[in-house]
């Protein structure tokens, strides 16, 4: 399962741009809120589109459980890779 086009559309514009994540392990005072590259080229302000709940653990593919999150920020999720 994966994201339909629109629904990643429709998550960057309630991110406004903005990394979302609110990870502990990445030590954030609330939240992470790195302004990135809307066409994903810049490699520094790259993003990606995650499930906050895997699809492998029952997660949809609704925009409800998609979040934007800087690559780096993505990485430190339990799940990344696995969805």
């Amino acid at each position: 399962m994966a994201f339909s086009q629109e629904t990643i559309n429709q998550a960057w514009r309630k991110a406004d741009g903005r990394c979302e994540c609110s990870l502990n392990k990445c030590r954030h005072l609330s939240k992470c809120s790195k302004e990135l590259d809307p066409q994903n080229k810049i490699e520094w302000k790259k993003w990606h589109a995650h499930h906050k709940v895997s699809p492998d653990a029952g997660g949809s593919d609704n925009l409800d459980n998609c979040q934007i999150l800087c690559v780096e920020c993505h990485e430190n999720t339990d799940n990344y890779g696995n969805n």
